[in-house]
C-alpha cells in the first residue's frame, strides 16, 4: 500500500516513515504543508494518506477535503489536539481515522486498518445505492415503454426511442420522462 505522509514537523515525519516502512508500507510522498499534500496526492495517487491537522499554508482538514473531492482515499488525521470541534471538522470532511499525538506504533497500524475498512465499507454502500437507483430507473423506464406500447401501439424500440427523444429535447433524465409517462398514461389503469 502506497501512503502519503503530510506533517510539518520533520522528526515526526521521519518517525512515521520509519514505522510505516517497517510495517511493510511504501511511503510514496512526504508533504510539509497542506497545499503540498494536495498536489502530491494528485501527482502520486496514494492508497491512503496520514496527515497532521495543524500545518502551514493549508490545514490538514481542508487539505483532506480537497484530496477527497478529487479522489476518495482513506485518510488518517494526526493531531496534538483532541478537541471535539477539530474531530467533528475532520469527520465532516470525510476523514476515516484520527490519532492524537504522541502516538505509538501499536496505535498507528490499527488506525490505518480501521480507516481502510471504513473506506471500503463506504465504497460498497455507495455502489449498492447506485445499483438500487439504476434498478429503480430501469423499472420505471420499462413500465413507461410498456404503457407507450399498449396505449400508442408502438413497438418496444419505438417506445424507447420516444422516451429517449423526449429526454434529449427536454434536457431531463430518462427516468424523469418515464415517471411522467407512467403518471399520465398509467392513471387510467
Amino acid at each position: 500500500m502506497r501512503i502519503l505522509v503530510a506533517e510539518d514537523e520533520s522528526i515526526i515525519r521521519l518517525d512515521l516513515r520509519d514505522l510505516l516502512e517497517r510495517a511493510g508500507f511504501e511511503v510514496c510522498a512526504e508533504a510539509h504543508d497542506g497545499e503540498e499534500a494536495v498536489a502530491l496526492a494528485r501527482a502520486e495517487q496514494p492508497d491512503l494518506a496520514i496527515m497532521d491537522v495543524k500545518m502551514p499554508r493549508l490545514d490538514g482538514i481542508e487539505a483532506a477535503r480537497r484530496i477527497l473531492d478529487e479522489r476518495p482515499i482513506p485518510i488518517v488525521m494526526l493531531t496534538a489536539y483532541g478537541q471535539e470541534e477539530i474531530v467533528s471538522r475532520a469527520v465532516e470532511a470525510g476523514v476515516f481515522g484520527y490519532l492524537v499525538k504522541p502516538f505509538r506504533e501499536q496505535d498507528l497500524l490499527p488506525a490505518i486498518q480501521a480507516a481502510r475498512a471504513r473506506h471500503e465499507e463506504q465504497a460498497v454502500r455507495e455502489e449498492a445505492e447506485s445499483l438500487a437507483e439504476a434498478l429503480a430507473a430501469r423499472k420505471v423506464i420499462e413500465r413507461a415503454k410498456g404503457l407507450l406500447m399498449q396505449k400508442e401501439g408502438l413497438s418496444e424500440d419505438a417506445a424507447f426511442a420516444r422516451l429517449r427523444k423526449a429526454s434529449q429535447v427536454s434536457g431531463r433524465p430518462l427516468k424523469v420522462i418515464a415517471e411522467a409517462v407512467v403518471a399520465t398514461l398509467g392513471a387510467d389503469e
